[in-house]
C-alpha cells in the first residue's frame, strides 16, 4: 500500500518554516539539500542567495508520515502560488493530541477558518492556514464516527 506524504513548497522561506515545524511536531529535520549543493551548470548560473535556498528538506511526523519541503526559485520558473486548493489534514488520535497541534500550528495564523470546535462530524475539527502560508486542518473524530 502506497504512503501519501505532504510536500510543501515555499518562498524562500522553508528553512523557517521547517524549524517552526520541527518544534511543533516535536521531531528533528532528517536532512537539507540546499541548492548549491547541486553540481553547478553554466546553463543554470546561480546567485548566492539562491544557493542558500532549500532544494529539498524533511522531517517524519511518526513512523509512516512526512512532511516534505523546498523553496520555489523564481530563476529556475518555479514560481510559489498560495491557494486552498490542499490542505494537510492530521488527523489525531485524542481531543489533547488535536488541541496542542492546533495551539501550536495556529501560532500567528495568517487566517483561521474555523476554529477548533465540536462539529457534526468530530469531535474537534479546525481549518486555518499558517504564518507560512500552508493550509491545514486538524481533526479528532472520537465518538462522531460515520455509519
Amino acid at each position: 500500500m502506497a504512503k501519501i506524504h505532504a510536500y510543501l513548497n515555499f518562498n524562500g522561506n522553508c528553512e523557517e518554516a521547517f524549524l517552526f515545524y520541527e518544534k511543533v511536531f516535536k521531531s528533528p529535520n532528517i536532512g537539507i539539500h540546499r541548492f548549491g549543493d547541486m553540481p553547478e551548470n553554466p546553463e543554470f548560473p546561480m546567485n548566492d542567495e539562491d544557493k542558500q535556498k532549500i532544494m529539498h528538506t524533511a522531517i517524519m511526523i511518526n513512523e509512516s508520515t512526512m512532511v516534505m519541503g523546498s523553496d520555489c526559485l523564481e530563476n529556475f520558473g518555479h514560481k510559489l502560488t498560495l491557494g486552498n486548493s490542499t490542505y494537510v489534514m492530521l488527523d489525531t488520535d485524542t481531543a489533547e493530541e488535536a488541541k496542542e497541534l492546533y495551539a501550536a500550528l495556529s501560532e500567528n495564523a495568517m487566517k483561521i477558518e474555523m476554529e477548533l470546535g465540536e462539529q457534526f462530524w468530530a469531535e474537534l475539527y479546525a481549518s486555518f492556514q499558517d504564518q507560512f502560508g500552508i493550509w491545514w486542518m486538524v481533526h479528532f473524530e472520537g465518538n462522531k464516527r460515520m455509519g
